[in-house]
C-alpha cells in the first residue's frame, strides 16, 4: 500500500529529500533524546533580516517534510551567540556612547542603548523572538550565555580540553603564521573586567578543565572553562554546540562552507555526530554582486512585507535554495503572480504535484482559499494607467471586469491592492516616461481605436480583445509583433514592459482605453512624466 510518505518522497521536492537524509541518519528509530533536533544561530550584534527569515523559513519546510514522512518528534531550537563580544558599535543604534566603552564585552553584559532591555544582546534577542512570532515559527529559544553560564555545555567543554591539541592542530592551518601564534579553542571571559579576551593559552589541567592566559592588566590568571568563565572561538563553539545539544540538522549560506568543514571534524573529534545540512546560495543584488549587511545594497525584510505577503517572501525562499538569485525589487510583483498561481493550481492537483507545489511546504495542509480574479502585475498596470488614489477606485474597474467583486468576496485582492499602491507609488511611479508614437505606431493605434470602436463595449474576453490587438500591429506593418506590444506599453502606459493587452484592455475598459489612445495620439500623455 502507497502511503502518504511514499508519494512525498517521489516527488523529490528539496525539504523531502532533506528529511530524507535525517530519517536515515536515525536508522528511522527515535533518538535517545527523544527528538530530531534542527538548529538555526543566530548572531545578537544586530538586528534580524532577511537571512534570519530565509534561514528559519527553510528549516521550518524541511521539520514539515519530515513530519510528513516520519512519526518521530522533532524540535527547532534558534540559538543566540549573545556571549560572544561587542566588536564593533553599530550605526543604527542610539546613545553610541553607552556601547564604545563596551568594546569586548559579551553582549549580554553590554547596557541597551534602546533603554528597554537588561542588555544589548536581551534587547536584540527580544527582537529576534518577535520578528520569528510574527511570521508563526515554532521554536525554542536558547542563549548562548545561558548555556554557558547553566552548565550546559560543561560535558563537552571538558572534551575540549581532553583533545586540546588535536583540535589545535586541526585549526592552526587554516590561520596566517602571527594568528597562530595567540589562537586558542578557548576565549577566557577576564575575571577583572568581563571583557572576552583574544589572548594566548595555556592548558593547565585537562582532567580539571583548567587553562592559564594573560588579563586585561597584563598579569597571570588562571580560570575554569566550565560554568561560563570562557567562551569557545566561532569554528569550535559551533562543533561544541552540535556535540552537547545533540544537533541533528542545520543549514548555513555557501559563505560558511569552510567552517561548516572545520566544525565536523571538530565534533567528530569530540566523538560527536555532525548534523545534516544545506548549504544554500547566497543572494545578489540588481548588478550580480553578492549582498552585503555593511554594504546596504540588498532587500530588507521590512521593504520586501511593504510591497507583498510573506507568503510570497517564503516562496521565493523555497525556490532554488541551491542556486545564486537576484534578490531586488523588481522580483517581487513576479513573484507573487507565481506564489498565486501555485495556490490556485494546488486544490486541482493530485497528492504527487501537490507534494510538489511550494504551497504545501510554505503552509502544510492548511492550504488558503485561492480567489484572485487577476493577477498582481495587471493590477499594478491596473493603478498605473487608472491613476487611482484609493481602492474604491480600483474596485470600481475590478467589479466590471467580475461580478460582485468586492473586498468581501476577494479579501486577498483587497490585500493585494494596498501592496500594489506602494509598489507603484516607490517604483512604477517615479521611473514612468511617456514618448510619443512614430508613424508606424501611429496607424497601429489608429486602426487599434477603430477596431475596440466598433466592439461591444461590455466585452470582457481578453482573448478577443488580444486578437484585434494583434490585427492592429498587423495593420500597421509589424514584423516583429514584439515592437508593436513594447510600443503600447511606453506610449501608453509610460514603462518599458507591461501585461499581454487583452486581459488589461478587458480589465481597465475598453472605452477607457480608446480614451488613452486619444491622450497619447494627440500628445496629452506626455505632460505625465519627463519626456523622452
Amino acid at each position: 500500500m502507497t502511503t502518504n510518505a511514499d508519494i512525498a518522497l517521489q516527488s523529490k521536492a528539496w525539504p523531502f529529500q532533506e528529511a530524507e537524509k535525517l530519517l536515515k541518519r536515525v536508522g528511522g528509530q527515535t533518538p535517545d533524546k527523544g527528538y530530531i533536533l534542527f538548529e538555526t544561530g543566530y548572531g545578537p550584534s544586530g538586528l534580524p533580516h532577511l537571512g534570519t527569515f530565509g534561514e528559519v523559513a527553510r528549516t521550518s519546510m524541511v521539520m514539515r517534510a519530515f513530519r510528513e514522512i516520519s512519526d518521530i518528534p522533532v524540535k527547532l531550537i534558534c540559538f543566540s551567540d549573545d556571549m560572544d563580544g561587542l566588536r564593533k558599535v553599530p550605526d543604527n543604534v542610539p546613545n553610541k556612547h553607552v556601547l564604545e566603552p563596551m568594546l569586548g564585552m559579551p553582549l549580554s553584559r553590554v547596557p541597551d542603548p534602546f533603554g528597554t532591555h537588561d542588555s544589548f544582546g536581551a534587547h536584540n534577542n527580544a527582537r529576534l523572538q518577535t520578528f520569528l512570532d510574527q511570521f508563526g515559527f515554532t521554536y525554542d529559544f536558547y542563549s548562548s550565555t545561558n548555556c554557558y553560564n547553566d552548565g550546559l555545555f560543561d560535558e563537552t567543554l571538558l572534551k575540549i580540553c581532553a583533545n586540546y591539541d588535536k583540535i589545535i592542530n586541526v585549526i592552526l592551518p587554516t590561520l596566517g603564521e602571527e594568528r597562530r601564534k595567540t589562537y586558542s579553542p578557548f576565549l577566557p571571559v577576564c575575571p577583572k573586567n568581563g571583557h572576552v579576551l583574544q589572548v594566548p593559552v595555556t592548558l593547565i589541567d585537562a582532567k580539571k578543565g583548567l587553562i592559564g592566559f594573560t588579563d586585561s592588566d597584563g598579569e597571570a590568571a588562571e580560570t575554569l572553562v566550565t560554568g561560563g568563565f570562557v567562551k569557545c572561538q566561532w569554528k569550535v563553539d559551533w562543533a561544541m554546540r552540535w556535540d552537547a545539544l545533540g544537533v541533528d540538522y542545520e543549514m548555513s549560506g555557501k559563505d560558511l562552507s569552510e567552517s561548516v568543514k572545520l566544525s565536523n571534524i571538530i565534533c567528530r573529534i569530540l566523538g560527536g555526530h555532525p548534523p545534516e545540512g544545506l548549504i544554500y546560495e547566497l543572494f545578489l543584488d540588481d548588478k550580480g554582486q553578492k549582498i552585503s549587511k555593511s554594504k546596504g545594497n540588498g532587500l530588507s525584510i521590512e521593504e520586501w512585507l511593504r510591497y507583498a505577503s510573506d507568503e510570497s517572501l517564503s516562496l521565493y525562499m523555497f525556490q532554488s535554495p541551491r542556486k545564486a538569485k537576484r534578490l531586488h525589487f523588481d522580483i517581487i510583483p513576479k513573484t507573487v503572480d507565481e506564489y498565486l498561481t501555485f495556490l490556485e493550481k494546488y486544490q486541482d492537483q493530485d497528492p504527487l504535484e501537490q507534494y510538489k507545489n511550494p504551497v504545501w511546504h510554505i503552509h502544510g495542509d492548511e492550504i488558503p482559499s485561492a480567489k484572485m480574479p487577476i493577477t498582481f502585475a495587471l493590477l499594478l498596470n491596473l493603478v498605473s494607467a487608472s491613476h487611482a488614489e484609493n481602492k474604491e477606485a480600483l474596485w470600481g474597474f475590478v467589479s466590471r471586469y467580475v461580478e460582485e467583486a468586492n473586498a468581501e468576496t476577494y479579501p486577498l485582492l483587497d490585500k493585494m491592492m494596498d501592496y500594489a499602491f506602494s509598489f507603484y507609488e516607490d517604483f512604477v511611479l517615479p521611473t514612468k516616461v511617456f514618448r510619443a508614437p512614430n508613424e508606424q505606431e501611429i496607424t497601429a493605434f489608429k486602426s487599434l481605436k477603430t477596431r475596440l470602436t466598433a466592439m461591444d463595449k461590455s466585452v470582457k474576453d481578453a482573448s478577443v480583445i488580444m486578437t484585434e490587438v494583434y490585427s492592429a500591429g498587423k495593420d500597421a506593418g509589424f514584423e516583429n509583433l514584439r515592437d508593436w506590444f513594447k510600443a503600447c506599453y511606453e506610449v501608453l502606459l509610460g514603462q518599458s514592459q507591461g501585461p499581454r493587452m487583452g486581459g488589461f484592455i478587458a480589465l481597465y475598459g475598453i472605452a477607457e482605453t480608446i480614451v488613452l489612445i486619444d491622450q497619447a495620439l494627440i500628445g496629452d500623455l506626455l505632460d505625465k512624466a519627463i519626456v523622452q
